[in-house]
């Protein structure tokens, strides 16, 4: 009886072994997807692997940031329309999984920012002061989370810049978020590491 429970644990512990494994491989195709540039292939990806892994938030949030960062580079309202809203379909899924990890937060306040550029006079009303709330709250949960303090800062200095005031205090949290960048540390190689990059382009536009 005794080898037939350990027969039968060690089984389970291959099955969940070999599972994860399978994950880890698609996860790493997609990132490797997203890395060339074919955002439709990672989509379909990490589409596939949410569906499977219900209660992981990652694959998910990688379709909704993907979609997202399309957005912003759609000049097609029609098409960054379609965006945003695959955008927050993924968002609301995650959400629900995980609703206070700060790297979701701050997905959905690019999300609304992106919402702003669609149409700056309707949705600046609509949107400005919930990105605000969602970047205050993500400051709080993670004050040192580098991608939470670059895109706090990006969106205070773009609204500064807006309303023609002084953006030197975003510009040294800008600074600081590279500084936070090169001591981060993921969870695992899937979990995000983005934003580093557009951090130092932010930076120099600072000079």
């Amino acid at each position: 009886m005794t080898k037939l429970i350990s027969t039968f644990i060690f089984l389970i512990i291959a099955l969940v072994s070999s599972a994860q494994s399978l994950f880890e491989k698609e996860m790493s195709n997609g990132l490797a997807l997203w890395k060339a540039g074919k955002n439709t292939e990672a989509v379909a990806q990490f589409e596939r692997l949410a569906a499977t892994n219900k209660n992981n938030w990652l694959p998910g949030y990688y379709v909704s940031l993907i979609y997202t960062l399309e957005a912003f580079e759609e000049e097609d309202k029609t098409k960054m329309k379609n965006f945003l809203e695959r955008a927050q379909k993924a968002q609301d899924e995650i959400s629900q999984i995980a609703p206070d990890n700060p790297e979701i937060i701050v997905v959905q306040a690019m999300i609304y920012t992106a919402w702003i550029v669609y149409d700056p006079m309707t949705n600046g009303r609509l949107y400005y002061t919930d990105v605000m709330k969602i970047y205050e709250k993500a400051a709080t949960i993670a004050p040192n989370n580098p991608r939470v303090v670059f895109n706090k800062a990006s969106f205070e200095k773009g609204a500064a810049t807006y309303f023609e005031s002084d953006t030197s205090p975003m510009c040294e949290k800008i600074k600081k978020s590279i500084e936070l960048f090169a001591t981060f540390k993921p969870e695992s190689p899937f979990h995000p590491t983005w934003g580093l990059e557009r951090a130092k382009e932010e930076a120099t536009k600072c000079n």
